[in-house]
């Protein structure tokens, strides 16, 4: 089961924020990610916020939960007043958003239009499985206003999707790319998980070379994390499997960004290829460069003005909250000047556009000339750019900036 909701300071009943995290609000993009925590099944590597319907219990429905997080938006818009804050980007994650019938995702999409309004060029996202969606789903999805569709495809052969518990066929992806397509998104993305426990080099050519097939806007990359508490962590300390192994790990990411790379689509971050600027996801970019969102949904995090709080994680706590008129946060913290510092340092080296060296102290600015001679950091006009090989070893790269 998911665990316990970090700690942090109480959060106020009606959702309140400081004043001085308000003040600038309005200056940099703003965007909502909604969070759907709704699977059929449970992946054994995941230790995400997600419930099966067993796991739910009594009191929980998907057919309300779309009301749910619209009672959320039109709380957002309250607490934070009346500035003009038209959406730049919505993402619905999860769990499986594409779970909701498309007319609930329709919903959820025009109720933030309502209370926010929309930017002109606003990008609209939803993961989904590629067992999870028709023809027809995604038809009613791209005319309610989607953009932009992300396919959880994580492997195309079959033996590797069994270990992570992945059950869609590997023929479905091409099927829904094609459909996606059809349907007018403009861009269409695929997961990736390489190091999974038994997949040979050969089994992850075969899965890059489909995804290329495709011929996706976008690729994420992703090697295989063994997360405390889940199934796949219980089998590999019984010896079941094996643990991911480095090398394995950095073979598999250098292979593919050398594949990608071929294809015309380049890294804009160190997990994340991009076939032209347009389309890079705008919403995670909002994250990695410290702008603001709003998280709607249970246990889904949000962060405006240097304030940071995160919700209940529970459905039913969830609902709960919201049906008495209260805010669902759980906790909050204010974040410090150095906090927000070393945060931009930590996400901001592992963009290609790269880490301004002003927001160095003294310490991680001496550390520099160590790095580029040993060839993990580039020196352009007034970043600092991590390598190739920096990538591999970007967080041994963030811990020398930030002694």
């Amino acid at each position: 089961m998911p665990s316990a909701p970090p700690p942090g300071d109480p959060a106020p009943p009606d959702g309140r924020l400081p004043e001085e995290a308000l003040a600038d609000l309005g200056k940099q993009p703003f965007g909502l990610y909604v969070h759907v925590p709704f699977c059929r099944v449970r992946c054994g590597y995941c230790d995400f916020n997600t419930y099966t319907a067993d796991e739910l219990g009594s009191g929980v429905s998907r057919a309300t939960y779309a009301e749910s997080a619209i009672t959320e938006i039109r709380m957002a818009r309250r607490v934070l007043g009346p500035v003009d804050l038209p959406v730049s980007t919505i993402f619905l994650g999860g769990g499986t958003p594409t779970l909701l019938p498309p007319a609930d995702l329709a919903a959820v999409l025009a109720a933030a239009a309502a209370e926010f309004g929309l930017a002109p060029d606003v990008e609209v996202t939803t993961e989904a499985n590629p067992d999870s969606v028709t023809r027809w789903d995604l038809d009613e999805l791209r005319e309610s206003g989607y953009t932009r569709i992300s396919f959880g495809m994580q492997s195309a052969v079959p033996r590797v999707l069994a270990t992570l518990d992945r059950t869609h066929d590997p023929l479905r992806v091409p099927a829904a790319v094609g459909w996606a397509r059809s349907a007018g998104f403009e861009q269409v993305s695929l997961d990736l998980i390489y190091g999974t426990p038994g997949e040979s080099v050969r089994d992850w050519e075969t899965s890059l070379d489909a995804a290329l097939d495709c011929a996706p806007d976008h690729v994420s990359a992703y090697a295989l994390i063994v997360e405390d508490g889940t199934a796949l962590a219980r089998a590999v300390r019984r010896g079941e499997l094996a643990a991911p192994d480095d090398d394995d790990l950095a073979d598999k990411y250098l292979l593919a960004d050398e594949r990608l790379a071929t294809a015309g689509l380049d890294w804009y971050e160190v997990s994340n290829w991009a076939r032209d600027e347009a389309a890079r996801c705008r919403h995670n970019l909002l994250y990695w460069t410290g702008a603001d969102w709003w998280g709607v949904g249970p246990g889904a995090h949000s962060h405006v003005g240097g304030v940071r709080w995160w919700n209940v994680k529970h459905p039913a706590a969830y609902a709960e909250r919201l049906g008495a008129g209260a805010s669902p946060a759980h906790a909050r913290e204010t974040l410090t000047g150095e906090e927000r510092r070393v945060e931009r340092v930590l996400l901001e080296t592992r963009l290609a556009a790269g880490l301004d060296p002003a927001v160095l102290d003294d310490a991680g600015r001496q550390a520099v000339p160590g790095l580029v001679a040993r060839g993990l950091l580039a020196e352009a006009p007034g970043r600092l750019v991590l390598t190739r090989e920096g990538r591999l070893l970007a967080d041994a790269v963030v811990r020398d900036l930030l002694p």
